[in-house]
């Protein structure tokens, strides 16, 4: 079976790719091991905002007295929550097998894996060995939870993601490990359901990727809410029962030892780059990552790589704008689309966290921007002082702009209240157009809306803040 290109793997990097070269023109297979729309839409970014968006409906009916409203009884249904999650889910996947017909793409299932430079051997669930040939192979494996030596997943009392989206029951106590984006989503996410929940994280503080002043609210809040939060601390031994675990973690002040009945260890991922021929062929790798040029052909000629195994972050988004720029570049090289994809700039790429409050940012922390010797102003507008923040009853949290004093750049965005992630994409094109604090004050923000409050930190940071 011969095409023109053969992507591997149909997470949102390789179905994007896919579909975008199919309307370049290219006949297209996808090869999938397991269900289409990889992670992100099966076991990620879709059923988790799924199960958050039921925490926060059950938030609300906690609180519906400050809204107005006497409500009678109500408890939690942890099989309909996850249901409804793995509905979501199974809709998602739908869509790209909707897609995949669509734009007339090939699916096969099955483990692919590099045989030759431009073939790919497909060994399908029935361990039928099918060989595709292709002038172009786009490898877009992904990753998995990584795993600790003394934090080893078993899928019953030490679980994953995986496993956290679709427990049979609800835990009355949950020990999560890492503080990511993973970590504290369902550290929310559970604790909002009732479950008694302790947050582990090995370095200073919490979130550690974000600018430090969102780690001290995240926890300020965590907290509030109810959740133990434990930094400097490291987890040294599990030992499992019938019963639920126990965990020792060592601590600044000595060991402690900690009961629940379920860990639940994010301590970040590792990319899906074994036994797919890389070693074979000799593309170079590095950490465990393939080695890529700014349009994603490896070492060896006709072998691209795309999102979570390649350098950079591992990110949905990132991964889709990954599949886009491969499929042009190859296009424009061989003159079928005529213009050439700018390079995804990587310190423009917005991250989102959607616990509550919800974090997002872009740009430069502002220890990093000192630490690269910029002179810089910092504004902070916390939405205590926000109409719609009122309005709406989440007061929680802030803006936070770091702008360049020389020549008027924003240098970074931090945002940490209700709705934020909806936000973020201002400060991502604004930089990306290199706009200056000047033009984005010029720039109407509608009233009222959490938007303004961009606005109100520049304002800040300029010294004439209107709205403190």
């Amino acid at each position: 079976m011969s095409y023109d290109m053969i992507v591997v793997g149909s997470g949102i990097g390789g179905y994007v790719a896919a579909i975008r070269a199919s309307q370049l023109g290219y006949k297209i297979a996808i090869v999938e091991r397991e269900s289409l729309g990889g992670i992100c839409l099966n076991w990620g970014c879709i059923p988790t905002k799924a199960l958050l968006k039921s925490s926060s409906v059950f938030e609300s009916f906690k609180h519906a007295a400050d809204y107005g409203f006497v409500a009678g009884d109500f408890k939690v249904d942890f099989e309909a929550v996850i249901k409804r999650s793995r509905a979501a889910a199974d809709r998602m996947n739908k869509g790209v097998q909707f897609l995949m017909k669509k734009n007339k793409i090939d699916v096969i299932m099955g483990a692919g894996k590099l045989n030759g430079k431009k073939e790919v051997e497909v060994t399908e669930p029935d361990g039928k060995v099918t060989t595709l040939q292709a002038r172009h192979v786009i490898l877009a494996t992904g990753a998995r939870s990584k795993q600790l030596p003394n934090l080893q997943i078993d899928g019953k009392k030490i679980i994953g993601y995986r496993e956290a989206m679709s427990l049979p029951s609800q835990p009355k106590s949950m020990i999560v490990v890492g503080s990511g984006a993973i970590g504290v989503e369902f550290a929310y996410f559970y604790n909002s359901l009732g479950t008694n929940v302790t947050l582990v994280e090995s370095l200073p503080r919490i979130v550690p990727s974000e600018d430090e002043d969102i780690s001290k609210e995240l926890e300020k809040n965590f907290k509030k809410a109810g959740i133990t939060v434990m930094t400097n601390s490291s987890v040294e031994k599990v030992e499992t029962s019938e019963s639920g675990v126990k965990v020792n973690v060592k601590t600044q002040n000595g060991d402690q030892q900690l009961d629940a009945e379920i860990v639940l260890s994010a301590v970040g991922i590792i990319a899906n780059t074994e036994n797919i021929g890389l070693e074979e062929l000799g593309i170079k790798t590095d950490k465990g990552k393939v080695l890529v040029d700014k349009f994603y052909q490896s070492s060896v000629s006709g072998i691209y790589a795309i999102g979570d195994i390649t350098p950079g972050q591992a990110l949905a988004h990132v991964a889709y704008q990954c599949g886009v720029i491969c499929a042009e570049a190859i296009a424009n090289g061989e003159g079928r689309y005529k213009k050439m994809p700018e390079p995804l700039n990587y310190g423009n790429v917005p991250a989102c966290t959607y616990c509550s409050p919800e974090i997002a940012s872009v740009g430069m922390t502002e220890k990093q921007a000192r630490d690269a010797g910029y002179e810089i102003k910092v504004g902070k507008f916390p939405f205590i002082a926000s109409g719609k923040a009122v309005g709406v009853g989440a007061t929680e949290g802030f803006t936070k702009v770091i702008i360049d004093t020389k020549y008027g750049e924003l240098l970074g965005t931090h945002m940490i209240g209700y709705n934020v992630t909806e936000n973020i994409a201002e400060s991502v094109v604004a930089r990306n157009l290199e706009t200056t604090w000047e033009e984005m004050l010029g720039s109407i923000h509608p009233h009222p809306t959490m938007s303004e409050s961009i606005k109100g930190a520049i304002e800040a940071a300029q010294g004439h803040a209107i709205d403190l």
